[in-house]
């Protein structure tokens, strides 16, 4: 049934709410109001005023220098949730074991909460120290592997508005050229996206590293990563890049089998 199809709802201020948040989320980047309304044919005032509410209660974002609206990190949050449950960790899991027995190292996989990342599968290699990345943790994205492969997966004015100053930049130990402002976390992110893959390198746990590799949805949107984390004195970096190799071949299958591709 199309829009112009659809029979009049009851409460049409919610149904319309619900249909501004769906064409967000189909979208790689944000939108103008005056497009929104006209792709979903609504008055361009009662657009605004849906957004205004909306942009209160963190469902969307204001990019105000590109005029454009995105979705927000309660929007991010209600995704996360839905990850945790299923389909992510049911479908992740035996794929992170299989990679774990492979190469011997741990592997986690972690969603988006917010400006963190979250936890929510963590398969630990035999004999390997247990990590702060256990299931439910959350760490701040831009100090993580996960959450930087996540970062760079998205738009650049969705992660500026993410980290809006310095005070959204944190520390965990002393690692050498710490990301403190959000320059720092760009130029790391283009990095990211000319390698295909994120490192981290002491900046969580003292001698220890993580590769990571961003698992898109059907519209290229990161919906998650999956990472390994390893001594970095034991995997020396050239070998980083065989290793996320491993790891994005991972994040392909996990994305076709939630999205209902095959997979090999």
């Amino acid at each position: 049934m199309t829009d112009i199809e659809r029979t009049p709802s009851k409460v049409p201020a919610a149904e319309n709410t619900l249909r501004i948040l769906k064409l967000l989320s189909s979208k790689r980047g944000p939108l103008a109001a005056s497009t929104i309304a006209t792709t979903l044919e609504l008055p361009r005032s009662s657009v605004y005023h849906l957004l205004g509410v909306m942009e209160q209660s963190g469902f969307v974002m204001h990019l105000h220098e590109e005029q454009r609206y995105g979705l927000g990190i309660a929007a991010f949050e209600l995704s996360s949730a839905y990850s945790r449950q299923e389909p992510l960790s049911r479908l992740g899991r035996p794929l992170l074991a299989a990679l774990v027995d492979k190469i011997g190292q741990t592997a986690h996989l972690a969603v988006l909460h917010g400006r963190d990342v979250l936890y929510i599968v963590e398969e630990r290699a035999k004999n390997r120290p247990s990590l702060v990345t256990d299931v439910g943790v959350r760490l701040p994205s831009h100090l993580t592997a996960s959450g930087r492969a996540i970062l760079a997966a998205l738009p650049k004015s969705q992660v500026r508005a993410l980290y809006p100053n310095t005070a959204a930049f944190s520390s965990r130990t002393e690692a050498p050229n710490p990301i403190v402002k959000y320059s720092t976390l760009s130029a790391h992110l283009d990095q990211v996206r000319l390698r295909g893959y994120a490192t981290e390198n002491g900046e969580v746990t003292d001698g220890l590293a993580s590769v990571a590799v961003a698992v898109p949805d059907h519209l290229g949107w990161p919906v998650a990563a999956v990472a390994v984390t390893f001594l970095a004195e034991k995997v020396p970096s050239e070998q980083w890049p065989d290793l996320a190799e491993r790891v994005k071949k991972v994040a392909g299958v996990l994305s076709g089998r939630i999205y209902g591709r095959r997979d090999g």
